[in-house]
């Protein structure tokens, strides 16, 4: 006979797995027929799946397609110490990765050697054949995971203009930071569902987006003009013991810059341990009085206005002269001299006096047509507009300092800008470094074309200063060191006193020397700046032979011939030029 407490317990046990049942039941039937809005949203999170499909970063290249800048295959090395303490080579694993990744013994051992860690980094961005040799080893516990590294070939050449992309891969510098939207290309985007393993069902993809690789953008410079003019600033910094150094290589016609360096220099694939000074992008971000090359845009403004002309007699005052009480003075004192002599002699005192028969009102419209106190426009990030205070806030003798590179501050860029000009007949161009984006299918994104900014002096006055110019360069006048066989050179030097506290330095100056060849037919302008070279100071000897060592490696490059002609640059036709009204004297 069965016992009743037996059939009792039974029972209970029927009753509360049916109660069980019923309320699974009521609570499934509640869950997908009740108003559960947020639940559902949760496991549809738990499901869900989105991954961003990364892509590479466009290149930089130079105008001939030479790559500067590009995204590399890399692979991240990671470990997982748990199962290495497990597998008891924490010392084993250590000493071969510290000794193949080159990485401090002591920084690897503590990452692979924490207890319950399933995930440390080793070293990002290692080279497929690095990676290689640490895979071959077979060391277990560590993996390797896909990355992309941008990796700058010529690692310091042309490092101020290519800039860099951060670990972010954001454009920081340069080209990278000025074209970034185009570099970066466009990410992909895949939505989808994993099951219960947290594995994608592939047939379940609710969304695919494909990547947009990034474009490739082309330079107007030339990786062997760079280089030229690279190695020529490294022996000035070396030779003039100078604190920098930085040189500006530009088309006549186009303005296309075709080298553009500036010392001291970093590298861009270890940019993260480079001071900050070093990143500057001196030729248009540093701004300086730019001293007697300054004198070319005030003597062509006059001639152009036609108030003087070549053969006009300025009487220097031997060497001081006063003006409204104060002094001015010329490094070597002359009596008189013609303003063709004023140009080539480089005379502090005739080039005021031609400022002041300029008159302040015409002074400052043919500065600012030439494009001085504001941005040329060129397409790098970090160019400054230079000073020039508009007259309203000259002083009684401004126009007399403004005529000698005082008062007035330039960039490089601004200055061979308006030499540029004058080898142009008068056409102000904008510079340009950027050449055209090219997309991954080949397609021109955007194309530059050159531009004429405006039209400052006319192409007789042009014509005019380009004979000036050359005299500067041949026997008597201060840039005779720039002269290479064969060709001759229009150019102007420039020494200015660095400005301190209550005055002008004694020992800091700055040294120029700007110019364009051949002078009869100019193809390229070349501006070098030596920023306190040591214990030579003068553009005339730190600068002008710089720029002939680049410029007698260049013309052999481009194939830019010597031009043998009669028409204009012949020293009777230079004098002959607008002396229509006779000999004055001024």
């Amino acid at each position: 006979m069965i016992d009743k407490r037996y059939i009792v317990r039974i029972a209970v046990v029927i009753a509360a797995v049916f109660l069980s049942l019923a309320g699974l039941g009521t609570r499934l039937a509640f869950l997908h027929l009740g108003p559960n809005d947020e639940f559902r949203q949760r496991v549809l999170r738990a499901r869900h799946v989105e991954k961003e499909i990364v892509v590479s970063r466009g290149r930089i290249l130079d105008r001939h397609g030479n790559i500067l800048a590009m995204d590399l295959a890399v692979k991240n090395i990671f470990a997982d110490p748990k199962v290495i303490l497990e597998k008891n080579q924490v010392r084993f694993i250590a000493s071969h990765l510290s000794r193949l990744l080159q990485l401090d013994p002591a920084i690897v051992l503590d990452k692979v050697s924490r207890p319950g860690r399933r995930f440390e980094y080793v070293k990002k961005c290692v080279f497929e054949d690095k990676a290689e040799e640490v895979r071959q080893l077979g060391l277990p516990g560590i993996h390797f995971e896909e990355a992309s590294h941008r990796y700058y070939p010529h690692n310091h050449q042309m490092c101020h203009v290519v800039g860099f992309s951060n670990a972010q891969r954001v454009g920081s510098a340069g080209i990278e930071q000025q074209m970034n939207k185009y570099l970066k290309g466009r990410p992909g985007l895949r939505i989808g569902e994993k099951d219960g393993r947290r594995r994608e069902v592939y047939n379940r993809r609710n969304l695919e987006i494909e990547p947009q690789e990034g474009a490739d953008v082309y330079l107007t410079l030339d990786h062997n003009i760079q280089g030229i003019v690279e190695e020529a600033l490294d022996s000035a910094m070396v030779k003039h013991s100078a604190k920098a150094a930085w040189a500006i290589v530009q088309r006549i016609q186009t303005g296309e810059i075709l080298a553009m360096a500036s010392r001291p220099a970093y590298s861009l694939n270890n940019y993260g341990k480079t001071p900050q000074e070093f990143m500057r992008n001196r030729p248009i971000s540093y701004v300086y009085e730019p001293g007697s090359t300054f004198k070319v845009a005030v003597i062509a403004a006059a001639l152009n206005e036609g108030i003087v002309h070549p053969s006009d007699v300025i009487d220097c005052e031997n060497g001081v002269w006063y003006y409204k009480g104060r002094p001015l003075r010329d490094f070597h004192g002359y009596d008189k001299l013609s303003v063709a002599d004023v140009l080539q002699k480089s005379s502090n005192i005739g080039a005021a006096k031609i400022a002041l028969t300029l008159g302040d009102q015409k002074l400052e419209d043919y500065l600012r047509k030439f494009g001085v106190g504001k941005q040329t426009g060129i397409d790098l990030p970090g160019e400054e507009g230079g000073i020039f205070h508009s007259r309203d806030r000259w002083s009684a003798i401004s126009a007399t300092r403004i005529a000698m590179g005082h008062e007035v501050a330039v960039s490089a860029l601004q200055m061979l800008n308006i030499v540029c000009a004058i080898a142009n007949d008068g056409f102000l161009m904008k510079p340009m470094v950027i050449s055209k984006v090219v997309n991954a299918k080949g397609m021109s994104m955007y194309e530059m074309e050159p531009e004429v900014l405006s039209r400052p002096i006319s192409e007789d006055t042009a014509a005019t200063m380009r004979g000036l110019l050359t005299r500067v360069t041949e026997e008597g006048g201060t840039g005779r060191r720039a002269v290479i066989e064969g060709y001759k050179v229009a150019g102007k030097t420039g020494t200015a006193q660095k400005p301190v506290a209550g005055g002008y330095s004694d020992s800091a100056n700055i040294a120029s020397f700007v110019g364009f060849l051949p002078a009869e037919l100019p193809e390229v302008g070349i501006i070098v700046v030596v920023d306190e070279p040591q214990p030579l100071h003068t553009g005339g000897s730190v600068s002008a032979p710089v720029f002939r060592e680049i410029a007698e490696e260049l013309v052999h490059y481009l194939e830019i011939p010597p031009v043998h002609t009669d028409v204009a640059l012949s020293e009777n036709s230079l004098r002959a030029g607008n002396h229509s009204t006779g000999r004055r004297e001024l």
